[in-house]
This record gives C-alpha cells, sequence and structure tokens, in this order.
C-alpha cells in the first residue's frame, strides 16, 4: 500500500469520526438524561418535563442554535401534561430566556389545568414567558441565584423591539402632536399589556386573592423593571409568589447534561468539588 493510499484511508476514517461521534455523544446524552428523569420520578413520584433553552452543538460542523419557547415547545409540552394521571404532581423544570407569548400562555393555561399539585423548578433563569409560566404552578422552585423576569409585552417595529410601557409613555408625552403610527402602536401596547395582566390575574388569583394578583399583574408589565431585570427569589417572595429555595441536587446533575456550545477559549474554569450543603438553605436562613 502506498503512502497515498494510506493518507487517503487515514482521511476517510477521520472524516468518518467527525461524522458519528457527535451523533454517538448525543444519543448518549439523551439516554443519560432520560435515565436520570426516570430516577427522579421515581424518588420524587413527580412527572418530570423538562424545557430547557441552551445552545447545543448540531451536526458535525459545531454550529450553534440559539432556542426560546416556540410553537413546538407548547405542542410538546401539552402532549406530555395531557398525558399525565390527573393525580400525579407534575414538576417543569425550567431554564429559557423566553419566546412566543402564546406557546408560553398555552403551557401555563395547560399547566395551570392540571388537577394534582404543579411544580415549576427554575435552577438558573426563566424570563419573560418562562416567568409567565412558572406564574401556573403551585410552588416555583428555586436556585437561591436563581432569577425570574418582568412580562411587560415587546412590541415588534420593524427590525426594533420596544416594550409597550414605553409606547404608552411616548404617546402620552407627545399628546396631541403624536403621529398615527405613534398612536396606534400606543393603542396595540395598551391591549397587549390588558391581555397579559388579565391572564396573569387568572393563573394567580387562586393562590393570593384577586387583589394581590392584580398588584403582581401591574408591577411585571407596566414598566416598573426593564424587560432583562433579573427577579431574585427573595425579590420574588416579597412580590408574593410562592417561592422555595430547595432545589433537589438532582435537578442540578441533569443540567449538566444540556451542554453549552464549546466555545474555543472556555471564560470559567475551576477545580470540580464535592457539593457543598448550600442549597439546603436560603441565604436568609428560610428553609
Amino acid at each position: 500500500m502506498s503512502l497515498a493510499d494510506v493518507m487517503n484511508a487515514l482521511f476517510f476514517i477521520l472524516l468518518l469520526y467527525m461524522v458519528i461521534h457527535p451523533q454517538l455523544q448525543h444519543r448518549y446524552l439523551v439516554s443519560t438524561r432520560i435515565s436520570l428523569i426516570r430516577s427522579i420520578e421515581r424518588k420524587y413520584g413527580w412527572r418530570v418535563i423538562t424545557m430547557i433553552h441552551r445552545q447545543e452543538r448540531m451536526g458535525f460542523l459545531g454550529f450553534p442554535v440559539y432556542r426560546y419557547i416556540d410553537i413546538e415547545d407548547s405542542e410538546t409540552v401539552l402532549r406530555a401534561i395531557r398525558t399525565t394521571p390527573p393525580d400525579q404532581p407534575i414538576a417543569l423544570v425550567l431554564h429559557t430566556p423566553g419566546g412566543l407569548v402564546l406557546a408560553a400562555s398555552q403551557i401555563a393555561l395547560a399547566l395551570k389545568r392540571h388537577p394534582a399539585k404543579k411544580i415549576v423548578v427554575v435552577p438558573h433563569y426563566a424570563m419573560s414567558g418562562g416567568t409567565l409560566i412558572a406564574l401556573a404552578a403551585d410552588e416555583i422552585v428555586m436556585d437561591p441565584d436563581a432569577v425570574l423576569g418582568p412580562l411587560d409585552p415587546q412590541i415588534q417595529v420593524g427590525n426594533a423591539v420596544f416594550p409597550a410601557p414605553s409606547l404608552i409613555k411616548v404617546a402620552k408625552i407627545k399628546g396631541n402632536s403624536a403621529d398615527d403610527q405613534t398612536l396606534v402602536l400606543a393603542d396595540v401596547a395598551e391591549k397587549a399589556i390588558k391581555e397579559v395582566q388579565e391572564l396573569i390575574v387568572y393563573l394567580l388569583e387562586d393562590k393570593v386573592g384577586r387583589e394581590k394578583a392584580t398588584e403582581i399583574a401591574r408591577k411585571l408589565t407596566e414598566g416598573y423593571y426593564t424587560h432583562d431585570y433579573p427577579i431574585t427569589a427573595d425579590e420574588a417572595r416579597k412580590l408574593g409568589l410562592n417561592i422555595n429555595t430547595n432545589v433537589p441536587p438532582e435537578i442540578y446533575a441533569l443540567m449538566e447534561l444540556y451542554p453549552q456550545a464549546l466555545q474555543q477559549r472556555p471564560g470559567v474554569e475551576y477545580l470540580p468539588r464535592p457539593q457543598v450543603p448550600y442549597y439546603q438553605r436560603g441565604a436568609s436562613g428560610r428553609e
């Protein structure tokens, strides 16, 4: 065999490895996740559903794909909820920057209608639409350093996106001098805020009462915060939400099985150590 033949064979083997290895790795991750989810379900008696949006490597070229809550997510989560026995608690693990209001609303309403206890687990963050879904739960289990986010609707204008409360404020400031487009956008913004507020009140009123639910809805939608403001566990508790900071350790292990896309230069490194029992109690000392 000539040197050229050897080089060609090595090149073919390398190419085959580059194509097959990511697929085998992905299958291993999926299998390990399913095994761990099954273990969590047996231990806690929950039906575990995950909606975790990360950048995961796709194919052998490793291009990252950005994920958010979409209709495909809502269809899948709704199927999972429908196939859960009515007397079995549901634990929905959320890790998301948000997404489509329609999809998040469908998931929130379906979760609320489930007769048994509903738990939303937030190990890191559940912003915007993720927060809307969390409001449907009887209990929100957050890492002490995890965050939720405001629910002010975002209105797209061309290639830009503006917060609905800001559009209303601009229209009020301009008054009679506002142009037609500004007035139309302000009208749409008012409707969007009202719709989200009504949904929030519906999700919360049986847990905190209508008056408190309305107060929370206004705080989350009327521009009190910027849209990317991080609402901590303590702050969410002060709002009146039922927050528990005792995240089961298996949830952290599960998150490790949803890897971020590999970077050429990692920004954070540390030597792994055993889990410190910090998460059994929040920083305030409350269980």
